[in-house]
């Protein structure tokens, strides 16, 4: 088996810019590691990792370039997609306009939110992020030729598996030290008030932006 290491140096350099730069999935798992704590986030982190490798897996086997022939599973994906975003848009204005006290005493009141909630809202956001779809696809592209074996194609999403996996565990562990919490509150409305605007434009740029 003939593997290029310089180009699958190449394809990885990829899929690490795209999924560690900032974006919704990342900026949520931030979210919950500063406010809920390193548990949650990681769960939250480990439904997005299960719709990176379902759209991983999806790219590797042709079938997302069939998705993107269909107009009407794209809309219905950026709809969506789009909508969720929006919802927790709303939700990070909402908390970054309430005063500590009050949240405080919302959040005691609150139902606590069980990890498969999590993870499920993190598969959730994933899923319905055509740009994770489009990414992938890119990806492969990047890293498949005519000359490509199944062994490459095994090879390039082992390693983006391992990468999917480091940069958005690490997201959740690095947010939700000590520093970093005690951060997040001296400094929450302003951060909830960031994460609803990433989120509200993110949003918005899903639902209006052209097929």
């Amino acid at each position: 088996m003939s593997v290029d290491f310089h180009h699958l140096l190449l394809v990885f350099t990829a899929y690490i810019v795209g999924a560690a730069s900032p974006g919704p999935s990342n900026m949520r798992i931030m979210g919950v590691a500063m406010h809920q704590g390193r548990q949650p986030a990681l769960m939250l982190a480990a439904g997005v990792i299960s719709g990176s490798f379902f759209w991983g897996s999806m790219a590797a086997t042709g079938v997302s370039a069939i998705l993107t022939q269909f107009a009407q599973a794209l809309f219905a994906l950026k709809l969506i997609g789009g909508l969720y975003l929006l919802f927790l848009a709303v939700k990070a204005g909402r908390s970054a306009l309430t005063p500590d006290e009050r949240l405080e005493k919302e959040l005691a009141a609150a139902p606590a939110v069980s990890g498969f909630d999590l993870y499920r809202r993190g598969l959730l956001m994933h899923l319905t992020n055509p740009k994770a779809l489009l990414g992938w696809m890119a990806t492969m592209t990047l890293g498949l030729g005519p000359q490509s074996t199944p062994e490459t194609v095994v090879i390039i999403l082992a390693g983006c598996a391992v990468l999917s996996i480091t940069i958005f565990c690490g997201y959740a562990v690095v947010f939700s030290t000590a520093p970093m919490i005690r951060g997040y509150r001296r400094a929450r409305r302003w951060i909830e008030g960031t994460l609803g605007l990433v989120f509200g434009a993110a949003g918005l740029k899903l639902l209006f932006s052209r097929p």
